[in-house]
């Protein structure tokens, strides 16, 4: 059996790795922003060749967004929280935005979508291997939440901002999706907070990570959601572009970017 000792030192090693991992992810959200400011990646409309092999967009988006569930599920009865309710209520929050992302959206997509690059996939892939890791490791074994956590006003305000999230994700999502059914061409989108923005699913997707990061009340929370708006703010800038250029007579002059009456 192991020695106090090298318990100790096995769990000094265990939290070292995880805070160089927690800084790595801030160091991320800086490298990511500057590139994709000036790169557009080259899937959906702004698919172009020259990035290698592609694969269906159903069996990508499967595959780069599989690891939220099966790293979850190996890392989560791992940590010293495991048992806690606290933290098995919050990842069944983190679970419900990824069991729809990489099981129910993939469905959706219209079969002949334009081919998605294995490049940007494996990158994709990395990166919820990695922000996995920080978020379960995070719940379910250096959070110290209370019984508690579940009555307190952060906890409540940051579930309804992440639930508001969603639905404004999901449903912006779903317009986009239907707009393609059964056409080749792409369309404006209207109604709703489409009347505001080119992008309320990514706006959408934004809210969610804040409501996560005040649920969670962490810095690994914090880190997701910069990361977030790190590599989707500058693509509905591309987006916001690209509706400009495709419909330049008809696209409303009025809507913003991506925050409603902001940007």
């Amino acid at each position: 059996m192991a020695s106090m000792a090298e318990l100790d030192g096995h769990m000094e090693m265990d939290k070292n790795l995880y805070n160089r991992a927690l800084k790595g992810m801030y160091a991320m959200s800086v490298a990511t922003f500057i590139p994709v400011t000036f790169i557009r990646a080259p899937y959906g409309r702004h698919s172009r060749a020259g990035w290698g092999p592609s694969i269906s967009p159903r069996l990508a988006w499967f595959l780069m967004e599989s690891p939220t569930l099966w790293m979850s599920a190996l890392l989560f009865p791992l940590g010293r929280m495991s048992s806690n309710p606290t933290s098995l209520i919050l990842l069944m929050v983190f679970l419900a935005h990824y069991v729809h992302r990489s099981c129910i959206y993939p469905l959706r997509i219209r079969p002949g979508s334009k081919p998605y690059p294995i490049s940007i996939a494996a990158m994709a892939f990395f990166f919820n291997t990695y922000n996995t890791y920080l978020q379960i490791r995070w719940i379910s074994h250096y959070g110290n939440y209370t019984a508690g956590w579940l009555g307190s006003p952060t906890f409540i305000v940051g579930l309804l901002v992440f639930i508001m999230g969603m639905i404004i994700n999901v449903w912006a999502d779903s317009v986009l999706l239907s707009l393609r059914r059964g056409s080749e061409g792409y369309k404006i989108p209207r109604g709703g907070l489409f009347e505001y923005v080119s992008c309320p699913n990514y706006f959408g997707e934004m809210v969610e990570w804040i409501g996560w990061a005040v649920m969670t009340w962490s810095f690994a929370g914090l880190s997701f959601f910069l990361y977030t708006a790190a590599n989707l703010g500058p693509r509905a800038a591309a987006h916001h572009d690209w509706y400009h250029k495709q419909f330049p007579e008809r696209y409303p002059k009025s809507r913003k970017v991506l925050i409603p009456f902001v940007y």
